[in-house]
């Protein structure tokens, strides 16, 4: 069963009522755990700040206790929108080819999230996936990432098993 932590990034001044932090959290959440066959281990809401992002990126994923994080809303083309910046911050290895196919399909029904900026990538054994904002979107994403996440993440965990991470030496 995959651990997933979900991260909802949170403009305080926003009135936007279609943004999935602000109106289906519980909904999201659900439909992410039923597609993935996964349980829920961390959720929170961030505030829309780089360092704040950043911050709470590294802490869920520095001691292994999430398979995947998605971050939800801050990959637009606003000035404000750092989700994506504050990602690579965070990540060892860039994954481009997730948000490229999360892209493509999903731009199929909803071509404005071609607009999106989002970023995926690995840090340690944990997946980051950067989702888009609004509710129809990300369900969307979430239905296409379902094939490929899992595959990912069983690679990801061989890995961690194989290099065994407790007793790993730099040097000898």
């Amino acid at each position: 069963m995959i651990r997933v932590a979900v991260l909802f990034i949170s403009d305080e001044v926003s009135s936007d009522k279609e943004s999935a932090g602000n109106n289906s959290v519980d909904k999201i959440i659900s439909e992410i755990l039923a597609k993935f066959n996964a349980r829920k281990v961390y959720s929170s809401v961030v505030r829309e700040d780089f360092r704040a992002i950043q911050e709470e990126l590294f802490n869920v994923t520095e001691k292994g206790a999430a398979d995947l994080v998605l971050t939800i809303g801050g990959t637009g083309f606003a000035r404000k929108n750092c989700v994506p910046e504050a990602t690579l911050a965070v990540v060892e290895k860039e994954v481009p080819g997730i948000t490229e196919f999360m892209r493509v399909e999903t731009a199929r029904k909803y071509p404005a999230v071609i607009l999106s900026r989002g970023r995926a990538g690995i840090r340690k054994t944990t997946l980051i996936v950067n989702l888009p904002d609004h509710e129809e979107e990300v369900m969307e994403a979430i239905n296409c990432l379902a094939p490929i996440i899992p595959a990912g993440i069983s690679v990801l965990r061989k890995d961690h098993d194989f290099y065994g991470y407790k007793e790993l030496r730099l040097w000898n």
